[in-house]
C-alpha cells in the first residue's frame, strides 16, 4: 500500500510539474467548482454577476434598453465602411470575420508571435491604405471589435496552444498572469483566482474563468473599453507601470486569459461596472 501511495505521489507530482495549458485550465476550474458548487461552468460568462442575485437582476434590465446603443450603430457603421482599396474588413478577414473571434488570439508560427483579433484588424488596415490604429483607443478600434465580436456572439472560446513557439508564449502569458508586480506587490492571480467572488471595496471580484469571453465591455453608462486597456488600468491600480496595449507581453497575457475560458461561449457588447 505505502508504496502505491508513494507511486501514485511521485505521478502527480510529475504530472504538475510538467503541467501544459489544460492541466492549468482544468486546475482551475475545479478549483472555482468546488469553492462554488451552486455555479455552473456556463454560469461564469457573466462574471462577478453570478455571485450576486441583484446586481444580476440589475444588469438583465439595464440589457432591456442599453444606454450604449448608440455606440453599437457606430461600430456597425464602422464596419461597414470601405477602406480606401474599396473593400471591407468582411472582405480581408477569415470567413467575412463571422465565427471567429472565438479563435483569437491565435499563434501564428510563420510569424512567430501570438496575433490577436485587433492585430487581424490592423494587418487588414495596412494591406488596404489605411494607418493601422492603437490597440487600446475606444473609438476606433474598440467600436470595430464591439461589432466584429458581435458576429460571433454564441461561439465557444477556442484557442489553441500546439507547438514550441505557441507554449513559449502561453507561458509567458502565465507568468505575467500569477506575477506579483507594483508597488501593491499585487498579481492578476491575487484578485481573479485567490479572492474571486470576495469584495473588494464595494465590488465583487470576478473569477478568471469567463473574463475572456465579453471584451470590449461598456462600463460607466457608454464608456467602452477593451480588454488590454483593462490589462493597462489593473497594473495602474497595483502602482506598476503598464505596458501599452497591443505589447508582447499583454498579447501573451491575453493569449493564457483567454484560453481559460476555452469551451464558454461569447458575448459581445455587454455592460460590466
Amino acid at each position: 500500500m505505502n508504496r502505491l501511495f508513494t507511486a501514485l505521489t511521485l505521478l502527480m507530482v510529475t504530472l504538475f510539474a510538467h503541467a501544459g495549458p489544460e492541466q492549468d485550465r482544468m486546475k482551475l476550474v475545479t478549483r472555482f467548482l468546488s469553492a462554488y458548487p451552486d455555479l455552473k461552468p456556463a454560469d461564469y460568462v457573466r462574471g462577478s454577476l453570478s455571485f450576486d442575485p441583484d446586481s444580476l437582476a440589475q444588469y438583465n434590465s439595464i440589457m432591456e434598453f442599453p444606454p450604449f446603443s448608440a455606440e453599437l450603430d457606430k461600430s456597425e457603421k464602422l464596419w461597414k465602411t470601405p477602406l480606401k482599396s474599396g473593400r471591407t474588413y468582411a472582405d480581408c478577414l477569415p470567413n467575412g470575420g463571422r465565427m471567429i473571434a472565438g479563435n483569437y488570439p491565435m499563434f501564428d508560427n510563420a510569424k512567430a508571435r501570438v496575433v490577436t483579433l485587433e492585430g487581424l484588424i490592423n494587418e487588414c488596415r495596412l494591406a488596404n491604405g489605411e494607418e493601422a490604429w492603437a490597440f487600446g483607443d475606444p473609438d476606433s478600434m474598440g467600436l470595430l471589435t464591439a461589432h466584429l465580436r458581435s458576429l460571433s456572439n454564441g461561439m465557444k472560446m477556442n484557442i489553441k496552444v500546439e507547438g514550441e513557439g505557441a507554449l513559449k508564449a502561453f507561458e509567458d502569458g502565465k507568468k505575467t498572469f500569477y506575477s506579483r508586480v507594483g508597488q501593491l506587490n499585487a498579481s492578476c492571480a491575487n484578485c481573479h483566482v485567490d479572492n474571486a467572488g470576495n469584495r473588494l471595496r464595494s465590488e465583487i471580484l470576478s473569477p478568471a474563468i469567463g473574463q475572456a469571453v465579453h471584451w470590449p465591455v461598456f462600463r460607466g453608462g457608454d464608456q467602452l473599453v477593451t480588454l488590454q486597456k483593462r490589462y493597462e488600468s489593473c497594473h495602474r491600480d497595483v502602482r506598476h507601470v503598464p505596458d501599452k496595449a497591443g505589447s508582447t507581453r499583454y498579447d501573451n497575457l491575453e493569449y493564457f486569459h483567454s484560453y481559460l475560458s476555452n469551451g464558454l461561449p461569447l458575448q459581445s457588447s455587454v455592460f460590466r461596472k
